[in-house]
């Protein structure tokens, strides 16, 4: 077989490049974790990126540093917010910036259920957005507009906020509430073209709402939508904490689950004219858990409403919830799906290795179909790495135990026990093995369980998985928006700090 092919920059995945702990003064620091980070999302091109981590009392604006020497510290602390309420009690945050100065502002929200909106660059408070009857969960601000954001929570109600001027004096333009949600709320996402929300909670229901356009003036009463466009209860079994777009199509993940799910409306194109509020379908017939604007009409059969396509795994995330994945998702890169567990490790999927694993096989066998043997031209990507054939178990009932153990028996047997974990054990085809298409057939399924997607109930292995010592239990990821780096924060206000694309100074691996 022809040696694989060295991977270009584009396939790399995160590696490790250095953590903090941020040591607040919240009055149980056992209890002290950052719930949400997130990216500025308008600085120029090549600028250095700026995050923000929320941590209870406290907001940490950290800017990260691209230096050719990796035993630097590539995080600088630029400047720390405090809440000076009380009662305060933060889990989310979100970026926007003054419509008349630019200069960045965050805002951030959490159990009195108020939005606080602060100049980052001053670190002083500019409003505050009051409306909510309960914890608000989760924040989001439209791609479209930064001076629109949207908000979620315990009061059952997603809200649409203006930061614009022209909305000063009632700055809450929409509540999405009605029939939508009978139980706390835990996720908000809009998609690219700020016209559709999506929100979760603990009522295991997903709605998507089409969103009117706003006048660009004062609205003196909001905009009330009863009833979302599409709404499902029967995509996950337990509350859903986290729901995000990927394009038109829905990632999503529910505690007790193990797995974040992808899947797709039917009929939903974002190039369709937006449906106004009275096309929303109301809950008629209680008995049906999915009901769709978006739903081709069949006159003898129930439609089908959506579709599931992959099953992404995240093992060992056991009782906790407030849990949430991020997809990297920019023109011309590869889009990247990433997690953490809470048992120490972070995820990885790229999920341009699919259609190119699927292609790399559809060019094998038509080879082997063709020729009965590989010809020179045809080269394996660098990412697909093989596995050495193993022997029989000597004890089968030990195998059968190891191979029945779950989620461990799975990771330890999937990666590196050092090294780098974004690889198997590297070796030539065993030619004394049984092989197909000149690869054993362990090399073949561990392929098949990473890179498959034809099967949509079958769980897909990671690409990458990196632990880090130490109990670390995962809230919340954020990729800089041109995807050099990933944070993940956590427990114990822990902050991790993954890199690709870094220029290497001397040998050696950062230790994962």
């Amino acid at each position: 077989m022809p040696p694989p092919v060295p991977d270009p920059p584009e396939w790399e995945l995160p590696k490790l490049r250095t953590s903090f702990i941020f040591q607040d003064d919240y009055e149980d620091q056992d209890l002290a974790e950052f719930f949400d980070v997130k990216f500025y999302p308008y600085n120029p091109p090549g600028a250095p990126p700026i995050f923000a981590a929320t941590s209870k009392k406290h907001v940490v604006i950290c800017r990260l540093i691209n230096n050719a020497d990796r035993d630097a510290n590539p995080c600088e602390v630029i400047q720390m917010i405090r809440d000076a309420d009380d009662t305060a009690n933060n889990f989310s945050c979100c970026w926007s910036k003054d419509p008349e100065t630019g200069r960045a502002w965050l805002c951030v929200a959490g159990k009195d259920a108020k939005i606080k909106v602060y100049n980052v660059k001053e670190g002083k408070l500019v409003k505050t957005l009051v409306g909510h009857g309960g914890d608000i969960s989760d924040l989001a601000t439209s791609p479209a507009n930064p001076c629109t954001i949207a908000s979620v929570s315990d009061d059952t109600t997603i809200k649409i906020w203006s930061l614009a001027p022209v909305h000063a004096d009632q700055p809450l333009i929409c509540i999405l509430g009605g029939e939508g949600h009978q139980y706390d709320l835990l996720s908000v996402a809009f998609h690219a073209n700020g016209r559709y929300v999506l929100s979760a909670g603990h009522d295991q229901v997903i709605n998507l709402w089409a969103l009117p356009e706003f006048p660009n003036e004062h609205i003196p009463i909001p905009i009330v939508l009863h009833y979302p466009h599409f709404s499902s209860s029967e995509v996950h079994n337990n509350l859903v904490d986290c729901v995000a777009f990927y394009g038109d199509l829905i990632l999503s993940r529910a505690c007790h689950e193990d797995t974040i799910v992808l899947w797709q409306i039917e009929g939903f194109s974002s190039d369709d004219p937006i449906p106004s509020p009275l096309q929303a379908p109301t809950p008629i017939d209680m008995a049906k858990q999915t009901r769709s604007f978006f739903a081709p009409a069949l006159s003898n059969a129930r439609p089908t409403m959506f579709t599931r396509l992959a099953q992404f795994h995240t093992p060992d995330c056991g009782v906790q919830f407030y849990m949430r994945f991020r997809m990297f998702h920019a023109p011309g890169k590869h889009p990247v799906l990433a997690f953490a567990n809470a048992k120490s490790r972070t995820f990885f999927w790229d999920m341009a290795r699919f259609p190119a694993y699927k292609k790399y096989m559809a060019e094998l066998e038509a080879q082997y179909s063709q020729h009965n043997k590989v010809v020179n031209g045809l080269q394996r990507p660098g990412w697909l790495t093989t596995k050495r054939s193993k022997k029989p178990a000597a004890d089968p009932s030990a195998k059968g135990d190891a191979a029945n153990k779950g989620d461990t028996a799975i990771g330890l047997r999937s990666f590196a026990a050092t090294g780098d974990k974004d690889s198997m054990v590297s070796a030539s085809p065993d030619p004394e093995s049984a092989t197909t298409w000149g690869y054993n057939q362990e090399t073949l399924q561990a392929w098949s369980e990473m890179y498959d997607m034809s099967n949509p109930v079958e769980f897909i292995r990671p690409h990458r998985v990196l632990t880090i010592d130490g109990s670390f239990v995962g809230r919340q990821v954020a990729w800089s928006p041109e995807g050099e780096w990933c944070v993940v924060v956590g427990n114990n206000n822990r902050a991790l700090i993954y890199q690709r694309w870094q220029k290497d100074k001397g040998p050696g691996t950062p230790t994962a």
